[in-house]
């Protein structure tokens, strides 16, 4: 069996974690809204105040997989909790545990911080992850939506003064 490193991400995996996450528009037929460079996405991480932090799985030299992750807040629990923005593993390397393994570090770090819970969205057509996490123990929750507003749509509402 292969041998499969998680590690926090370093400054050096910049490079390779934008590769994936355009590798993950491509699978999520998302690759007309992905703008980001590593240039773009460094200071986020490793700025004087980052915004996310990754952890990343490493089979030799390669960066193969990726955990882009939050803090976000519960008013309700009066907690922070880890919000899982990205996951991605190469498909070559997927069903080894590479996924498992990060989600599980994931809900490590959040107990550990004693965050109320660990959360993330999943595209309603990906069939194989949602059966994934809730074979895990996750909740699907269909009762929820997620609102979005961004770019013109963005601008024009935040410009507004009332």
């Amino acid at each position: 069996m292969n041998q499969y490193l998680l590690r926090q991400a370093e400054p050096r995996d910049v490079p390779a974690i934008t590769g994936l996450i355009l590798e993950l528009a491509e699978f999520e037929q998302l690759s007309h809204l992905a703008v980001l460079s590593a240039d773009k996405l460094h200071p986020h991480l490793f700025g004087p105040k980052p915004v996310v932090e990754a952890l990343v799985g490493e089979l030799g030299d390669e960066v193969i997989a990726f955990a882009l992750f939050f803090t976000n807040f519960s008013t309700f629990l009066a907690k922070p909790g880890l919000y899982l923005e990205d996951l991605y593993v190469q498909p070559a390397h997927r069903g080894k545990g590479v996924g498992r393994r990060l989600l599980t570090r994931l809900a490590e770090t959040a107990v550990s911080r004693d965050y109320g819970r660990f959360e993330w969205s999943v595209l309603d057509w990906n069939q194989q992850a949602i059966g994934f996490y809730e074979k895990m123990g996750a909740r699907v929750m269909p009762e929820w939506r997620i609102c979005r507003l961004d770019g013109q749509a963005l601008a024009s509402f935040g410009g507004r003064n009332e």
